[in-house]
C-alpha cells in the first residue's frame, strides 16, 4: 500500500497537471463533511487542521493495508482487487473535480495500483517460498529464520521505496521553481504609497505583537490541502459574469496596471475571542474599482465572487468593491511578491470584511453575479455578509508573573473603523482606560497598554475595544458561527510574591 500511494504521488509530480490522489480524497472529505464538523476542526486545530487530515487519510489507509496483507494469505485475486478499488476510489474522488485532465487522472491511478498489486505479489511469493530443512533429519519448518529475514527485508525496503517516491513526487511539485520564480519578480513602484509608520505607532513592550506580521509567522486558514502551485508565466486572470466587456489579464498585464500600497489587518471569522487567526501586513495590489469601471458592471450585478484555481469561492457586495479604495487584487505582502501559502501570484484583500467573504486566495476570476449566487462557506452554515467584529486581545502578561509593577498589553483591530478606545477591568473593579499606541491607519490594527501594580494571587483581566465610530465591543457572548464571535477577551494571570 505504500508502494501504491508513493508510486501515484511520484507519477501525479511527474505528469503534467496530474491530481494527487491522496489530497484529492481529502478535498472529498472537505466538500462532504457538514459545515458544523468544519468549524469543529478549524476551532479545535487551528492551522495544523490540514496536516490532521492527510495523516488520518493514512491512518485508515495503513488499516486498509493490514486487511488486505491478511487476505492476500489466502486469496491473492480478492487481494489484489482490494488495491485495485483502493486506486479507484482515489481516481473517483479525482475526478469528481472536473479541473483534473481525465486520461492524466487515470494514468496517476492505474500506475499506483499497478505498483502496489505487483509488490503484492512479490510478497507473497516470498511467503510461499517451499520450507527449508532446519538441520539433516529435523524436519522442515514452516518458515525459517532466513525466510523470515527475506520476508521483512523485501516489505522494509519496499515501504521506503514507496515513502521515497512519495516524497519525490512531492518535490517534483513545482514548488522549488516557483521559489525561483517569485526571487526573481520585481515589484513596481506604486502609485500610492502607505505613509511611513509613526515612531509611537508600535510600541516595544516584550510579548506584545508587533505592529506588522512577518509573512513566514502569518496565520492561513483555507481550504486547499496542498498549496497550489501556479506558473505567474500561464496565470491568467478573467473578469467576466453580469459586465459589458469581459476581459483576461495575464500576470505580466497586471503587474503593468497602476498599484497602490495600503497596510490592512484581516481576520478569520473562525476566530475565537482572543485567538491569533488575526494579522496586520502591507499589501500591494491592483485596485478592484478601476478593474470593475473597465469592464462596465450591468445592472444586478450585486455581488463580486472571487474564483480560485482551486475551485474555491467568496462572495461580498459589489458596493464594497466601488466603494473601499484599498481593495485590492494583492500582488504583494509585506515588500515581496506573496508567498505561496498565501495566494500567489494573486489574491483578494478587502478591508473590513471576513476571509470567508472576500480573501480569495490563488485567484483566478473574478465574476460578478446577483445575490443568489453563494460563496463555498455559506451553504455550510455561514452568514452572507461577513463584516469584521470590534476585537481586541490581550497579550501581556501570560502565565505566572512576579509581583512588581508592569504591561498589560494587546492589540484591538475594527478595520474601517479604527480603534478610539480600549478599557481594562481587573478582578471585577472598574474600568481603567488604557494607552493607545499612535494612531496610524483605521484599516489597522492598535497596540494598547496599561501600567499594574501586580499583587501576589490570582488575578483576571478583561478588556474591551470602542471603534471609532462609538461602537463598544459587545460582552455577549457568541460562537465563530455565523458571523464571528464575539465577547470580552479575559486572561487569568497568577502573580508569585
Amino acid at each position: 500500500m505504500a508502494v501504491a500511494l508513493g508510486v501515484a504521488e511520484l507519477a501525479a509530480g511527474l505528469i503534467p497537471r496530474a491530481p494527487s490522489l491522496v489530497i484529492a480524497v481529502g478535498d472529498a472529505v472537505i466538500d462532504s463533511v457538514p459545515g458544523a464538523v468544519e468549524q469543529w476542526a478549524i476551532a479545535t486545530l487551528g492551522t495544523a487542521d490540514k496536516p490532521v487530515l492527510i495523516g488520518g487519510i493514512l491512518v485508515v489507509s495503513a488499516l486498509l493495508a493490514v486487511g488486505i496483507g491478511v487476505l492476500a494469505r489466502r486469496r491473492f485475486l480478492a487481494a489484489a482487487a482490494g488495491i485495485a478499488l483502493f486506486a479507484a476510489l482515489g481516481t473517483a474522488a479525482a475526478l469528481a473535480d472536473g479541473r483534473n485532465p481525465v486520461l492524466r487522472t487515470l494514468l496517476v491511478g492505474v500506475l499506483g495500483a499497478a505498483a502496489g498489486i505487483g509488490v503484492l505479489h512479490l510478497l507473497v511469493t516470498v511467503m510461499r517460498r517451499p520450507p527449508v530443512p532446519a538441520e539433516p533429519g529435523a524436519g522442515e519448518t514452516p518458515l525459517s529464520a532466513v525466510d523470515r529475514r527475506r520476508f521483512l527485508a523485501v516489505t522494509g525496503g519496499a515501504t521506503v521505496l514507496g515513502v521515497l517516491a512519495g516524497v519525490g513526487g512531492h518535490l517534483l511539485s513545482g514548488r522549488e521553481r516557483l521559489d525561483e520564480l517569485r526571487a526573481a519578480i520585481r515589484l513596481p513602484v506604486p502609485v500610492r504609497q502607505a505613509g511611513p509608520v509613526p515612531a509611537g505607532a508600535d510600541l516595544d513592550i516584550p510579548g506584545l505583537t508587533p505592529l506588522f506580521i512577518p509573512n513566514d509567522e502569518f496565520y492561513r486558514i483555507d481550504t486547499a490541502l496542498r498549496v497550489p502551485v501556479v506558473d505567474p508565466d500561464t496565470w491568467q486572470l478573467e473578469i467576466r459574469g453580469m459586465v459589458d466587456d469581459p476581459f483576461t489579464l495575464t500576470y505580466a498585464d497586471l503587474m503593468e496596471l497602476p498599484q497602490i500600497e495600503a497596510d490592512i489587518t484581516i481576520a478569520c471569522v473562525s476566530n475565537e475571542v482572543g485567538g491569533d487567526l488575526v494579522g496586520n501586513a502591507r499589501w500591494q495590489g491592483v485596485p478592484l474599482r478601476p478593474l470593475l469601471e473597465r469592464a462596465g458592471l450591468q445592472p444586478g450585478a450585486t455581488q463580486l465572487i472571487g474564483r480560485s484555481v482551486d475551485g474555491f469561492t467568496a462572495g461580498f457586495p459589489t458596493i464594497t468593491a466601488l466603494d473601499v479604495e484599498e481593495a485590492m487584487v494583492a500582488v504583494a505582502m509585506n515588500g515581496e511578491p506573496l508567498p505561496a501559502e498565501h495566494g500567489f501570484p494573486a489574491r483578494l484583500i478587502v478591508p473590513g470584511l471576513y476571509g470567508y467573504v472576500s480573501a480569495t486566495k490563488w485567484l483566478s476570476a473574478i465574476e460578478l453575479t446577483d445575490w443568489d449566487e453563494q460563496g463555498y462557506w455559506i451553504p455550510r452554515g455561514w452568514a452572507r455578509e461577513g463584516p469584521i467584529k470590534t476585537q481586541t486581545r490581550i497579550d501581556v502578561p501570560g502565565g505566572a508573573v512576579t509581583a512588581g509593577r508592569r504591561p498589560i498589553a494587546g492589540v484591538a483591530w475594527a478595520p474601517t473603523r479604527g480603534i478610539e478606545r480600549v478599557e481594562v477591568q481587573i478582578d471585577d473593579g472598574p474600568w481603567q482606560e488604557a494607552r493607545l499606541a499612535d494612531p496610524y491607519d483605521v484599516d489597522v490594527w492598535r497596540q494598547w497598554f496599561l501600567e499594574w501594580d501586580a499583587t501576589p494571587g490570582r488575578h483576571v483581566i478583561v478588556a474591551r475595544a470602542t471603534d471609532g465610530l462609538g461602537e463598544v465591543q459587545t460582552d455577549q457572548r457568541t460562537p465563530v458561527a455565523p458571523d464571528g464571535a464575539s465577547g470580552y477577551p479575559a486572561i487569568e494571570v497568577v502573580v508569585e510574591g
